[in-house]
């Protein structure tokens, strides 16, 4: 086919770290905290200004208590479970390849008796199976599989467990229900795309009573402890880190947070991203050839969209040649410099996988497509060739 003429402006389109926001330069971060202390009036203030402008922008109620914690998002989970598991029975949602670790975790390092609801990728675990009397810990929206939880009441109010949600790839770009989630986790580098390393945890009253009155059977490393003696280390949630924060990345969030606040807040945000999803969709209906991993459009995902090979010529083909000519897809995509980082995650079928958070620009995203389908056309050409 016909070799496109345009090109995306910025072909960043990682699932995390994610593409910087639009109009982003490092001149931005020249007020940085550079060479001073965390524990200073100022670096305190900085941090503090990321806890409360994040609580505004996604509507955290005032009465959770938010912290920036060590270890991305990964260690904000795992803070939380080792922290909050034990007093009550754990079922595990687990349908990408994130929620399956949690569930790995839960009972091969802290040996929980979890019930564990799988689903395949594209697909979710029937809702209706959970009991409610269990503390209940999963993924909001599947990085790694395109599926997202729906936007519904389907969290009981009178729950009698905890809720823990990883949130990193939904939280600033899709409507979460903070009345029902009691454990929220995110990190930087995802929807704001901001720098990596740092975590964030959100805890609700009924979290933090957790906290304060169950002491778990196993020993806490140091930077998962939220208490001491007892009692909620305030600190924590006032910007006073477990350990030594990047000074530097915390500048970076504070430009994301403005830049978020500036085009119009929580609400732009969803708007962007619904936008770029929406190119997508479009060209998918057209398709030949490509077809999106998860079936049911109320639980697709609009950050991470993750796509299959539908042509019956590539179904036909064994496993390992599948995994090829997806290689050589996302490869032939790189070496054109049209679009970076849109392999298919490691454990999931092979395919692409494209990030449509509100740092990406639907220009960027238009441009894009018809290069999905040059690709395409020149890797299948090539592999019959040679058959």
């Amino acid at each position: 086919m016909t070799r496109p003429d345009g090109r995306p402006q910025r072909p960043l389109f990682s699932s995390g770290p994610c593409a910087k926001r639009p109009g982003w330069n490092v001149s931005l971060l020249e007020n940085a905290a550079l060479g001073r202390s965390h524990r200073s009036k100022p670096g305190k203030a900085k941090l503090a200004a990321v806890i409360e402008q994040s609580r505004k922008l996604l509507g955290v109620p005032a009465d959770y208590r938010i912290g920036i914690v060590p270890g991305s998002d990964t260690g904000a989970v795992e803070m939380a479970l080792w922290s909050l598991l034990g007093p009550k029975p754990v079922t595990v949602l687990a349908f990408e390849s994130f929620s399956k670790d949690w569930a790995k975790d839960i009972t091969g390092q802290l040996k929980l008796n979890a019930t564990v609801l799988e689903a395949p990728y594209g697909a979710l675990p029937d809702l209706k199976a959970i009991d409610w009397s269990h503390d209940l810990v999963f993924c909001w929206n599947g990085t790694t599989s395109g599926v997202r939880l729906p936007a519904t009441d389907w969290i009981p109010a009178d729950r009698a467990g905890l809720t823990i949600c990883d949130a990193t790839s939904a939280a600033f770009a899709m409507d979460l229900p903070w009345d029902r989630l009691d454990v929220v986790t995110w990190s930087w580098q995802k929807v704001l795309g901001g720098e990596a390393a740092h975590g964030m945890i959100a805890l609700s009253p009924r979290a933090v009573e957790r906290l304060t009155t169950h002491k778990p059977a196993w020993p806490l490393p140091k930077v998962f402890r939220m208490t001491a003696s007892g009692k909620l280390s305030e600190g924590i949630f006032k910007g006073e880190t477990i350990n030594t924060p990047s000074m530097l990345c915390v500048e970076d969030q504070l430009d994301a947070l403005g830049w978020a606040e500036k085009i119009g807040g929580l609400r732009a945000l969803i708007g962007r991203t619904e936008a770029n999803v929406a190119q997508i969709s479009d060209w998918v209906a057209r398709s030949s050839w490509a077809a999106f991993l998860a079936e049911d459009a109320a639980t697709r995902s609009t950050t991470s969209v993750c796509l299959k090979i539908v042509d019956p010529w590539f179904r036909a083909l064994p496993e390992a040649a599948q995994q090829e000519v997806a290689k050589q897809l996302a490869a032939a995509l790189e070496a054109e410099g049209v679009g970076f980082d849109l392999g298919a995650y490691r454990d999931a079928p092979p395919g692409l996988r494209i990030w449509c958070g509100a740092t990406v620009e639907a220009t960027d995203i238009a441009a894009l497509l018809p290069w999905l389908d040059w690709a395409y056309a020149q890797v299948k050409s090539k592999t019959e060739k040679a058959a």
